[in-house]
């Protein structure tokens, strides 16, 4: 089962959720070290961010980043992993790095739901 991330589902909840905090592109580059340009280039669907840049977005606009992945075929998805290039021992370890991705995410939602009580 392949994973993507969807550049429309990014772009929108980027959007929406910088404009709920009230937050300019500029603020949220100041924010997050993210160049301004590169953030108007997401919110255009026009650039996929790395990893850490998409760790401090969402972060910062509180989102989860699992939920900006998609499971099938999709137009304007980028592939974040293509399977086909990989061998099996490289998808197994892709697979695990999926999972300790999405637990160490569940773990951070967990640590701030209880500092906040």
């Amino acid at each position: 089962m392949m994973k993507k991330l969807s550049k429309n589902k990014l772009a929108t909840i980027i959007t929406s959720k910088r404009k709920e905090k009230n937050f300019t592109q500029e603020n949220l580059g100041e924010v997050t070290g993210i160049n301004r340009i590169m953030i108007s280039r997401i919110e255009r669907e026009d650039f996929i961010p790395s990893v850490t840049q998409l760790e401090k977005l969402a972060d910062t606009l509180e989102f989860d980043i699992a939920d900006m992945f998609v499971e099938k075929e999709k137009e304007n998805s980028f592939v974040a992993l293509r399977s086909e290039a990989l061998s099996d021992n490289e998808k197994e370890g892709v697979e695990q790095l999926f999972k300790m991705m999405i637990s160490l995410r569940q773990q951070t939602l967990l640590r701030r739901k209880i500092e906040n009580e």
